[in-house]
């Protein structure tokens, strides 16, 4: 059993950067793929970004392309999401997850474990 605490979302001007991070209570952390995904009010949970156990791959989605960076630290168990040139629509509740498999991958289903979320408000 994993468990994931994110922190770091607040409220942020356009085109302003946030740091999310995300700390697992298990050692095991380092066994696990971590993906960041969000949910917006009325919207369906999107893949944000992921990255594997080894940070040898990485995975984005189109809409934060360029602008977002994921990475671990296994020895603080802790993976982080750099958000910078943040836009209204990233306005969303960030949830970080993870798998116990070697591969990114988007669709949430595929993740066992997941954190409580921390809201990222992007003002205009």
């Amino acid at each position: 059993q994993v468990t994931l605490a994110e922190s770091g979302g607040g409220l942020v001007q356009a085109a302003g950067s946030l740091k999310l991070s995300c700390v697992a209570s298990e050692r095991t952390f380092s066994d696990h793929t971590i993906g960041w995904f969000r949910q917006a009010p009325g919207k369906e949970r999107e893949f944000v970004a992921g990255i594997t156990w080894s940070s040898d791959d990485t995975d984005y989605a189109d809409s934060v392309q360029g602008r977002f960076t994921i990475s671990r630290d296994n020895r603080k168990n802790t993976a982080y999401l750099q958000m910078n040139s943040l836009k209204p629509e990233d306005t969303a509740v960030y949830y970080c997850a993870a798998r116990l498999n070697p591969f990114v991958v988007r669709p949430s289903g595929a993740y066992n474990y997941w954190g409580q979320g921390t809201q990222v408000t992007v003002s205009s």
